[in-house]
């Protein structure tokens, strides 16, 4: 279970999960998707009131899954400037700029408790990131960042939160910060995800989208439709393929597939 299994071909299902998934058919309410949409920073807010700091472990996996906040450097010790889109509580930003002193970041949530989190952690220096609230869908990113101006975006669950119909808007808003010739780099639930197979009845509320119990949303990706929305809005693709492991949990013998989707898009 420790080796990930990379490649372009999505999990296959057993024939019981494949039964359940083909069962499960009845979507939400109009109303109370519309409701869910309204108030999904509301629910985000209390999810980060409830968990604090404590729900997402430090993400010491960023520099070593992303060679790439290494590898974008035409010089060793070259200043970067990244964004990351998406922020929490800071579990990736904090260990990145222990790792690397020659990071400058913007970081960006759409939970205002969450980026007052990131402020209160002892490790924050104005002098070394620049956090702000911001709801990527509508807020437009160049009242905080400069155009043309940073060099890598981390988009990390992150999009999965969003309704599909506005996942366009983020990645245009984030289009526009991006040097040219600089990446976006993308990590998120793939399709046949053990949480995607988790959820009872009742919590669809469209193909590969639903809704866990504290209101909170999570869309499950397949390589095309990434791919597709990455290149509608004039993205180049360096590398998109799923991420497949298997969590053990020894204590109660389980063995869980996760899939992931991780990729790497370029502004041309």
């Amino acid at each position: 279970g420790a080796f990930p299994k990379k490649g372009h071909s999505a999990r296959v299902l057993s024939p019981e999960e494949a039964e359940k998934l083909a069962k499960d058919q009845v979507l939400v309410s109009e109303f109370k998707q519309l409701k869910l949409e309204k108030e999904a920073q509301k629910n985000w807010d209390l999810f980060y009131k409830r968990n604090s700091t404590n729900f997402f472990k430090d993400r010491h996996w960023t520099t070593r899954e992303f060679q790439e906040l290494k590898a974008c450097r035409e010089f060793a010790d070259q200043k970067l400037t990244i964004l990351e889109a998406g922020c929490g509580v800071g579990n990736c930003l904090f260990p990145l700029l222990e790792e690397d002193l020659n990071i400058f970041a913007y970081a960006c949530d759409f939970s205002p408790r969450a980026v007052e989190y990131v402020k209160k952690n002892a490790l924050y220096s104005t002098e070394r990131c620049k956090v702000f609230q911001c709801d990527l869908t509508k807020d437009d990113l160049l009242d905080n960042i400069p155009a043309d101006s940073v060099d890598v975006v981390t988009l990390i669950f992150v999009l999965s939160a969003v309704h599909p119909d506005k996942m366009r808007l983020v990645l245009r808003n984030i289009y526009k910060v991006l040097k040219p010739g600089k990446c976006v780099l993308f990590r998120d639930y793939g399709l046949y995800d053990h949480a995607m197979l988790r959820f009872k009845s009742g919590s669809k509320l469209g193909e590969n989208f639903y809704v866990r119990q504290d209101g909170t949303r999570s869309y499950f990706f397949t390589e095309e439709f990434l791919s597709q929305l990455f290149k509608a809005e004039g993205y180049e693709q360096v590398v998109s393929e799923y991420v497949q492991r298997e969590t053990v949990n020894r204590k109660e013998d389980l063995r869980v597939p996760r899939v992931f989707l991780q990729s790497k898009f370029q502004k041309p």
